[in-house]
């Protein structure tokens, strides 16, 4: 029986430091104040933009990393979050392969997060569906992405 292939190893760029109320852009405008803190590092992935096309979306497990950190890690899989109807995945990453009990609760925020988008949006009048629609694995998202041509290359819906 064949070997799987290791997870893929990526660059990304953290933009919400775990413990963040702010979301930043890349170039560090705030481009949203959240009511609660994030509870993982969110940053994305500069080679790839995801399927709203905008950069791909990287969660990072482990300890705070300041705003800006550039690190290699690996993307031990990937959630799927339906928002205002558009699906968009958010790589998992850690520099140790992921616990049952952390994947269970990525997947637990997710679901979350998905209620409170839902809600949010239809407070602001924005209709479509809202879902964390589960577990992929990493390189399923990856396919799923598109390399990125340019640093002009802009998201399609607004945020």
């Amino acid at each position: 029986m064949p070997k799987a292939p290791d997870p893929p190893e990526l660059d990304v760029v953290i933009e919400v430091p775990r413990g963040s109320f702010l979301k930043r852009s890349p170039t560090g405008h705030i481009d949203f104040v959240s009511p609660l803190p994030c509870p993982f590092n969110y940053g994305a992935v500069p080679k790839f933009l995801g399927l709203e096309g905008d950069l791909l979306d990287a969660v990072v497990l482990g300890p705070r990393l300041p705003f800006g950190t550039r690190l290699r890690v690996t993307a031990w899989g990937a959630v799927t979050l339906t928002d205002r109807g558009m699906s968009d995945d958010k790589l998992i990453c850690s520099v140790h392969p992921l616990s049952i009990r952390e994947r269970q609760n990525v997947l637990r925020f997710f679901h979350f997060y998905a209620k409170c988008k839902g809600l949010l949006n239809l407070l602001r009048r924005r209709p479509g569906r809202n879902a964390c629609d589960g577990w992929r694995e990493a390189r399923e998202a990856l396919a799923r992405a598109r390399p990125r041509r340019s640093s002009s290359d802009k998201p399609p819906v607004e945020f």
